[in-house]
């Protein structure tokens, strides 16, 4: 019972400290993403062999990691100023950032749907998930 009630307010703190920085939570989940885009990128430009299984797992990750992009959390107002990176045109137009995130989520979902089965049909759904990623780059972030 103790170990349990320890438990909880470990996560419990974890999660009101993950929260109390939004800039820090941008930047750690963009990180995961990038780690997660960057075990796939190897594959597609045939640097390493196509592996239907690890693409599926890594698919799959970036879902997860999708489903922690909270515009309204991660993107509180005075939140776009300091150490960051994102583009001040995020609260100015939150809807149009909200509809590339959700455009991401999106693509990321359809190849998991797609589960590609080998390197041309990984190339195509790959190709939309990083096209996300650019266009958000040079849309969103400074």
């Amino acid at each position: 019972m103790k170990s349990l009630i320890l438990s909880l307010v470990i996560a419990a703190t974890a999660i009101s400290t993950a929260s109390a920085d939004p800039i820090a939570d941008r930047k750690a989940l963009m990180k995961e993403r990038g780690g997660l885009v960057g075990q796939l990128a190897p594959i597609a430009k045939g640097e390493q062999p196509f592996d239907a299984a690890k693409v599926a797992e890594v698919f799959a990750a970036l879902e997860v990691n999708a489903g922690k992009h909270d515009i309204a959390t991660l993107y509180p107002a005075g939140s776009l100023t300091g150490d960051t990176k994102a583009s001040p045109k995020i609260g100015e137009d939150m809807a149009g950032y909200q509809a590339a995130s959700d455009k991401y989520k999106a693509d990321v979902a359809s190849a998991i749907a797609a589960k590609p089965q080998d390197l041309d049909a990984f190339r195509a759904e790959f190709g939309k998930i990083a096209a996300n990623c650019g266009a958000c780059h040079q849309a969103w972030r400074l």
